[in-house]
């Protein structure tokens, strides 16, 4: 606004004096507006009606119709629940994650960063939840995920999933290499998830990226991890030994976020990539609600601002995990989850040829 005169007061009454809550004279500003205020000002109430991923309108009977190996059309973004916990090593209540975000109101409607407002350009509906066929058995709700997912690619509608543990990423990515191919990543958490077996079960939230590597549906020379920190580290050789690029936690301050991000672009390129974020790459001071914290992490600031850097990806979908609700009676970890959920989704605007 530098360089332009203030109007006057006479000036401001003339233009907003009797304004209903219409009146929007930047362009960009009123094109926003006019997709979300009805006759008279009106816009929905954020705590009334039934609570749903983003906002998104609700279509659960997709989910149904997925599960049965069939098609659904008319969506550009599916948004998916993934309530499944059974992979976790230490805190369960991942599972409660999905519900909790559904219960987070007021994201967005515009991302004045990248300037979008996704659900005015995108078809999203949250579909519900993968029905999984057992509660007790991790086998078969990953065979359920791979299925349900293998569905949606065959419908050409990437997706957008909130979890469950990070287990869930391996079947997601496996149905979707189904169709693109082996996928890029830039994944975002304080674990590389790239461990071996644990007590004979290799399928559990430490390691899904060593599979999905394994089985063809990971490229690790297009694979960036991003906060990574803790005691923990030795478990990741797998990551430096196939090649995926590693930014710990300790490395952003002397890196800076800029060449953090210009790494990232580096290494995805221009093929297609999948954005895995898990919630405790975030510090526990802003994000206590998960199974692993770990002190020394991002804040949601830098976060968001290496996702929004993303922008015009050949980005094929994506995933927010380990929420578990239960862990935080503030509500924050959620908060922090359905924001990087709905940056996401705003990256999903400025896909290559959409």
């Amino acid at each position: 606004m530098a360089g332009k005169t203030a109007p006057t007061l006479d000036e401001l009454r003339a233009r907003y004096g009797n304004d209903k809550g219409t009146a929007f004279y930047d362009p960009r500003l009123k094109a926003v507006a006019d997709g979300i205020f009805g006759e008279g000002g009106r816009r929905a109430w954020p705590f009334a009606g039934v609570s749903t991923l983003l906002d998104a309108p609700y279509r659960p009977q997709d989910a149904g119709v997925l599960a049965d190996g069939g098609r659904i059309e008319g969506l550009d973004v599916a948004l998916v629940g993934v309530p499944m916990d059974l992979g976790v090593t230490n805190r369960a209540g991942a599972r409660r994650g999905p519900k909790a975000v559904r219960e987070i109101e007021r994201i967005g409607p515009w991302n004045r960063v990248m300037d979008v407002a996704p659900m005015q350009v995108l078809k999203v509906a949250d579909i519900g939840d993968v029905p999984m066929r057992s509660r007790y058995d991790l086998t078969s709700c990953h065979e359920d995920i791979e299925a349900f997912y293998t569905a949606l690619a065959a419908s050409g509608i990437p997706p957008l999933s909130v979890g469950g543990d990070h287990s869930i990423s391996r079947p997601i990515l496996k149905a979707l290499a189904g169709v693109h191919g082996p996928l890029g990543m830039v994944h975002i958490d304080a674990h590389a998830d790239t461990s071996g077996a644990y007590e004979g079960a290799k399928f559990h939230h430490g390691g899904p990226f060593r599979q999905a590597v394994l089985e063809g549906s990971l490229d690790p020379a297009r694979t960036i991890q991003i906060g990574i920190r803790g005691g923990g580290d030795f478990l990741w050789e797998f990551s430096y030994e196939s090649g995926m690029t590693v930014i710990h936690a300790e490395e952003l301050a002397g890196m800076g976020l800029p060449a953090v991000i210009a790494r990232a672009l580096e290494v995805v390129g221009a093929g297609p990539t999948y954005v895995s974020f898990d919630v405790d790459s975030l510090d526990p001071a802003f994000a206590p609600g998960t199974g692993t914290p770990e002190v020394g992490g991002l804040t949601p600031r830098e976060a968001l601002a290496i996702l929004r850097g993303l922008k015009g990806i050949d980005m094929k979908g994506g995933d927010v995990v380990e929420v578990a609700p239960s862990y935080d009676p503030t509500s924050n970890t959620a908060q922090a989850a359905a924001q990087v959920l709905f940056e996401q989704l705003c990256l999903m605007a400025f896909v290559p040829g959409r």
